[in-house]
């Protein structure tokens, strides 16, 4: 009987992420890597094209299995060619100064991530950017998120950054699974399924406990919620990692309290300019399962915990509250929800509910998602890797996401938000600054990027 090993079978965590996949602007991730010099965009072919030898997922595509089968398999695409999914992009110039070229280098980072990828072919594209600041090169890297989840693209990429290990094709491109074998696969799965029927019933409970452990109320009205097109902007601030880690263990919190608490601070601000008091926002955290992910099936395993983020009063207090909160997560498994938000939003894409639902939710006013990148400072065709950007994606009416991520050192945040929805992502990025200045102290002020223009 075949194995897990001999098919690579999606998830119910990727569905969810297809089931989401429904807005004007694609549910797709991605990083930008900064480095010291620019890439040669033949170079960077060659060397995916061997690299990508380790991470099977890359040379394969989704396909739907016949009726009865079960889920949808990861087969090998035999027309994978490493130039569909690498492409060149010249930053525009002239540049005045260093600031400008960041700014560019955003612009052009989240447009690569908000332009939809195929999924007849594996999902993923490499964007290299060249020009014209001297000295300076960058990646971007994009998976649609059936792909990958954030932990899982993380992996993804430390297999292709020098000093990885390498693989070989082993019989690239294999066959499709016979429809007797991915029947017996999906049989075995379910009879497994069915051998402890009060699993499930625990599994519902602790779904629920992590849905419940932060104590969320229901989001406010707000004009935070408010249905997104399809144009992007991201802008960005830059902490030390060690100063964060520091404030955050005075307080009993951990990094992600630091990023919730003034994620909290600067949407209360920002709301505050608009006429609008609220005492908090609700924040949907995501939770992985994984403290590691394997680049050989890197897919999703991610639970959701809703958190209540105060708007106002002094940062330290904000801190030790949302540090009150989120240890509540910590008496249920990690990811515990996922298998119930799984259920419920493939339910309602099913009927075709879940469009109307995403644009018309009450339940979160944004999402925070918080990675832990690599410590020690990585490298690409010999390169200095200087800086790794998370860029994510809004969708339904949540018009302004977060994300983090540490990298050798350093603490990146990033704001991505629809710019027609919110047109003062600037300052917003500024407030998140400052609120973070109050934490850690003027010292350690983040630097928030100028407004790279219009992202049409």
């Amino acid at each position: 009987m075949p194995t897990n090993e001999d098919i690579d079978r999606a998830r119910r965590d990727d569905l969810l992420e297809l089931a989401v996949d429904r807005g004007s602007a694609p549910w797709q991730v991605g990083a930008l890597l900064v480095l010291d010099r620019p890439l040669d965009p033949a170079e960077v072919r060659r060397a995916l094209a061997e690299r990508v030898r380790a991470v099977p997922r890359l040379r394969r595509r989704l396909v739907r299995t016949p009726p009865l089968c079960g889920r949808p398999v990861w087969v090998d695409d035999p027309w994978f060619a490493v130039e569909r999914h690498v492409r060149e992009v010249r930053c525009p110039g002239p540049v005045d100064d260093a600031a400008q070229h960041d700014a560019a280098l955003y612009d052009i980072a989240v447009r690569a991530v908000g332009t939809r990828l195929s999924l007849r072919h594996p999902p993923w594209e490499a964007v290299v950017v060249t020009g014209p600041a001297p000295g300076r090169g960058a990646l971007v890297m994009v998976f649609h998120h059936v792909l990958a989840d954030g932990i899982g693209g993380l992996a993804v990429l430390t297999r292709l950054v020098d000093g990885a290990p390498r693989a070989e094709d082993a019989g690239f491109p294999r066959g499709r699974p016979a429809a007797w074998a991915l029947f017996a696969d999906a049989l075995g799965e379910r009879a497994r399924g069915m051998r402890h029927p009060g699993r499930a019933v625990r599994r519902f409970r602790e779904a629920l406990g992590e849905l419940r452990s932060a104590h969320a109320p229901r989001a406010p009205r707000c004009s935070l919620h408010r249905p997104t097109g399809s144009r992007r902007a991201l802008r960005v601030v830059r902490t030390d990692l060690a100063a964060v880690r520091d404030v955050a263990h005075r307080h009993g919190g951990t990094v992600n309290d630091v990023v919730l608490t003034v994620v909290g601070g600067a949407l209360g601000t920002l709301l505050r300019r608009r006429g609008e008091s609220v005492g908090h926002v609700v924040a949907s955290v995501p939770i992985s399962a994984r403290r590691q992910a394997d680049a050989a099936r890197p897919g999703n395993a991610v639970g959701v915990l809703p958190v209540p983020l105060p708007t106002s009063g002094p940062a330290v207090d904000r801190l030790t509250e949302v540090a009150r909160r989120t240890a509540g997560r910590r008496a249920t498994p990690p990811a515990a929800s996922a298998p119930l938000l799984d259920a419920v939003f493939r339910l309602l894409a099913a009927s075709g509910a879940l469009p109307w639902l995403l644009d018309h939710q009450r339940l979160v006013t944004t999402f925070v998602t918080n990675l832990r990148g690599p410590q020690a400072p990585l490298s690409l065709l010999g390169v200095p890797i200087r800086e790794i950007v998370p860029v994510t994606t809004t969708t339904g009416n949540v018009p302004v996401v977060f994300g983090a991520l540490s990298y050798a050192g350093a603490l990146t945040l990033t704001v991505v938000a629809d710019p027609d929805a919110c047109p003062e992502l600037d300052v917003l990025a500024d407030d998140l600054g400052t609120d973070l200045a109050a934490l850690l102290g003027p010292a350690h002020h983040g630097a928030a990027i100028p407004a790279p223009g219009d992202h049409r």
